[in-house]
């Protein structure tokens, strides 16, 4: 498998096959769901977590390998508190919400902008700290997963938002039917696809389009005028009078009475008949009312294809972008049969998945081009950076630098996609992952992991930076630079690499000099902690290495 393909030529290797550089190299993976039943070690661990959560360490990776397969998995899928929720974290002039505590729940003041100001400040930072926070588990790669499939963007209220994101979250492996309900009426999707707009007089079609071709079964290829393999343009417009009737409420609103939510107005609901396609068996849908929407959702997911659709997008999110027939018919349907199963609960279906013997397949480990979030995240939990904590403030405008500076010149922001399908990463042919890659956001990622570890990023006095000093201390043997190579490429990469890329990196560290130098040099250095020309010396080579390996092309691939 040549897993830097993907990467060639924004890495300067040249390609006279323009097929090489646009189509993946990768061989078919003719593993299926079968349970893995292989070793359990690092290599499986470190593959395992750096899929399943964001930027794993060091520590974290070897105390998941010592507790086994089993163990990985329920702590994975472990039902822990949600986070604590956003804070006025510097804002002395809301009589709502005293310094230190949430807003969530807090009207605004009319004509006072900046309180909206800091709460969307205070959101985006909080993201980013709740990232950093996650621990050992599933729920934020998962939430990060619904975001990009219940798409949102631009809801210029952060309660709206932070109200959006915690439903996801409450839900990250919950049922997949139900978890459509609850976002055809969340207050921020009601602004976002028009459903506030959607009624009897003049139905928008916005929503009830995306929820059939991007939510729940997918369009299909067209079989006819107007009819695709799942559904009908006649059915989105009967969905969308099923749809009509509802608003969101508390829309930056000043007045506490007035809260974040949505409310079924009956006058403003199509209350006719309503009749599907052959599609969905010619039902007809009479009058419901408030339960109508649901009851439409329940309508839709009798279909199977339901089961396929989603499998197939937590399969390129978890394993690969490439669904050939093979994983279509070893995965993706013994998967799909789970997940029916099962009433279509996530967990059941994911969690074959995460288990599989497809997925520990040594030809998924690696080919993956970690997003924005991922990369960043790699960076600053993989390499344990710092964040101080005495002062809400400055911490709080840290976590924002990155949320603000960091992602969006990459292409990756929470809260503000591209488009109603998400992130063109899952779902572009051919390119899919490569999208995170281009001529302008590379140079970007390196930058951001050279600053990180050469300079750091300050903010109100405070600077975080990669502790390299720190990180060389919690190898097994820091003494030995082949050992040294070796334990920080398994940190920081997700398959060996050549022994020609280990003697490059070995002339970074110490250029043009014997192994037993970087042994003095260190020993010293650890006998003597307190000299600080010793400390830069060994500091000064183990920066120029960090830069050296987050600049391969392996360090992008998960």
């Amino acid at each position: 498998m040549d897993r830097r393909t993907t990467l060639a030529t924004f890495f300067g290797q040249k390609s006279t096959d323009q097929a090489a550089v646009t189509a993946t190299a990768k061989p078919p993976v003719m593993s299926g769901l079968s349970p893995y039943t292989g070793p359990f070690e690092y290599e499986q661990a470190a593959h395992l977590l750096r899929r399943a959560m964001f930027g794993p360490t060091y520590q974290q990776i070897r105390a998941s390998a010592d507790a086994g397969l089993d163990a990985t998995i329920d702590q994975l899928f472990a039902d822990n508190p949600l986070p604590p929720p956003p804070v006025n974290h510097y804002y002395q002039d809301d009589p709502n919400v005293p310094i230190g505590e949430p807003w969530i729940d807090a009207p605004y003041i009319q004509g006072v902008q900046a309180i909206a100001n800091y709460r969307n400040q205070s959101l985006a930072g909080w993201t980013i700290g709740t990232l950093l926070a996650e621990g050992v588990s599933l729920r934020e790669k998962m939430t990060l997963f619904w975001h990009n499939h219940y798409v949102i963007s631009d809801i210029n209220d952060p309660k709206f938002v932070y109200r959006y994101i915690t439903m996801l979250r409450q839900n990250a492996w919950g049922n997949f039917r139900e978890l459509t309900k609850m976002v055809t009426i969340d207050p921020a999707m009601l602004r976002y696809l028009n459903g506030r707009d959607n009624i009897a007089a003049a139905p928008n079609e916005n929503y009830a389009r995306e929820l059939l071709e991007l939510f729940t079964i997918g369009k299909g290829p067209a079989v006819g005028p107007g009819d695709y393999t799942n559904y009908t343009e006649d059915d989105v417009v009967q969905m969308a009078r099923v749809l009509t009737g509802w608003r969101d409420t508390g829309f930056n609103s000043a007045n506490p009475a007035n809260p974040v939510g949505a409310i079924f107005i009956n006058n403003r609901h199509d209350q006719e008949v309503k009749q599907l396609s052959h599609r969905f068996d010619n039902v007809v849908i009479t009058n419901m009312g408030n339960e109508e929407y649901a009851h439409l959702i329940d309508i839709i997911f009798s279909k199977d294809e339901c089961a396929r659709f989603i499998c197939r997008k937590l399969y390129r999110w978890f394993v690969y972008y490439l669904i050939d027939d093979q994983v279509e018919a070893d995965v993706i349907a013994p998967m799909s049969q789970i997940l029916i199963a099962n009433d279509y609960e996530i967990r059941p279906a994911l969690e074959a998945l995460l288990r599989s013997e497809h997925f520990f397949d040594m030809l998924n480990m690696g080919p993956m081009i970690k997003s924005p979030v991922d990369f960043i995240l790699s960076v600053l939990k993989t390499m344990e950076v710092d964040f101080p904590t005495a002062n809400l403030n400055q911490t709080y405008r840290l976590w924002l630098r990155f949320f603000r500076d960091a992602l969006p010149p990459m292409q990756q922001v929470y809260y503000a996609l591209p488009s109603v399908a998400g992130w063109k990463a899952y779902y572009q042919e051919p390119v899919f992952y490569r999208n995170w890659i281009s001529s302008a956001t590379l140079p970007i990622r390196m930058q951001f992991t050279t600053t990180m570890i050469m300079q750091g990023v300050t903010q109100l006095g405070a600077t975080v930076k990669v502790d390299v000093l720190k990180l060389v201390s919690q190898l097994d043997d820091p003494f030995d630079p082949n050992a040294l190579l070796d334990e920080f490429s398994k940190i920081f990469l997700p398959q060996p690499i050549t022994q020609g890329q280990k003697d490059a990196l070995k002339e970074v560290l110490i250029p043009g000099l014997p192994d037993f130098e970087w042994t003095v040099e260190y020993s010293d250095y650890v006998n003597n902690p307190n000299d600080p020309n010793l400390a830069a010396a060994v500091e000064t080579k183990l920066r120029n290495l960090f830069v050296a390996m987050t600049s391969m092309p392996e360090f992008y691939l998960s």
